[in-house]
């Protein structure tokens, strides 16, 4: 059985224009844990100033109600983020950079070099398991296409130490990149962004080369506020029901995330980007 991270609460709502209270980010959570989501990423501990829809990480870590069989995660870019994640009693952390020099500086206004140098210290350091994700894995918007063997040499600086992720952070990426860069980096998985409508392929073609990881976001949420029109992730029911169909086991409940999308469009105020929860499932 493969792993699907959901993403919303964290990379689905740091891209919307208006902040959700903590209760509600927490309700969202507690929403995709009922539906049997075996991973979410409940929150961002970045500075408020920067992500203001992230603001009170730590109030929505206390108003989840824990479910079992559900890994919690959250995210951070530097060492204080790290720490306050650790402290909000998190399962896991999810530390993020990006493979290019621009694009770090840009979003953590760091140097490559550091923002590697951060991820090494928190690996030597930490209790808890260690997700990193490799952002701008396949384009950066202000370097154009990145060198696979580029990232395959970050990634070989890190073999062993966690669990990997390549990130298509602006949706640039085909079937064939991600296969060849999946089998080259032996990477665990993908977070993918469905931009120029290619995600869900490049989701098959993440698994046909050994990945086992999948991140995704409810109704399609999503988005970089430090990557220019990049949209959403990959819709979580989207892309369930099309691993469904394909006889790929993912032991969620469909119906249930459905019901999550449809919550959230009331939330939100508008249609989402995804189609299975507009659709319905098909018997």
């Amino acid at each position: 059985m493969i792993t699907i991270c959901d993403v919303g609460p964290r990379d689905g709502l740091q891209n919307e224009p208006e902040s959700l209270d903590a209760h509600t980010r927490a309700e969202l959570v507690n929403r995709l844990a009922a539906a049997g989501l075996p991973r979410v990423e409940a929150a961002s501990f970045v500075r408020e100033d920067a992500v203001p829809q992230m603001a009170g990480a730590e109030e929505v870590v206390k108003a989840i109600e824990r479910r079992e069989g559900t890994e919690y995660s959250g995210l951070a870019l530097n060492q204080k983020g790290y720490e306050r994640l650790v402290a909000s009693g998190l399962d896991r952390v999810n530390f993020t950079f990006a493979v290019t020099e621009t694009f770090n500086l840009r979003n953590g206004n760091r140097s490559l070099a550091d923002a590697q140098a951060g991820a090494d210290a928190v690996l030597a350091q930490s209790s808890l398991p260690v997700t990193l994700t490799l952002s701008c894995s396949f384009g950066d918007p202000f370097e154009g296409r990145v060198d696979p063997g580029a990232v395959a040499a970050i990634v070989e600086h890190f073999d062993g130490r966690a669990e990997i992720v390549l990130a298509d952070t602006i949706g640039v990426a085909t079937p064939s990149q991600v296969r060849a860069l999946v089998e080259r980096t032996r990477a665990s998985g993908v977070h993918l962004h469905n931009t120029r409508n290619t995600g869900y392929a490049n989701a098959l073609a993440a698994l046909e080369a050994g990945a086992t990881l999948l991140d995704a976001s409810c109704g399609g949420l999503g988005g970089c506020p430090y990557a220019p029109r990049a949209t959403g992730n990959i819709a979580t029911e989207d892309l369930v029901y099309l691993l469904d169909g394909e006889g790929v086991a993912t032991g969620i409940d469909i119906d249930a995330l459905i019901a999550t999308s449809e919550w959230l469009e009331g939330v939100l105020g508008r249609r989402l980007e995804g189609y299975v929860y507009r659709a319905g499932t098909f018997a």
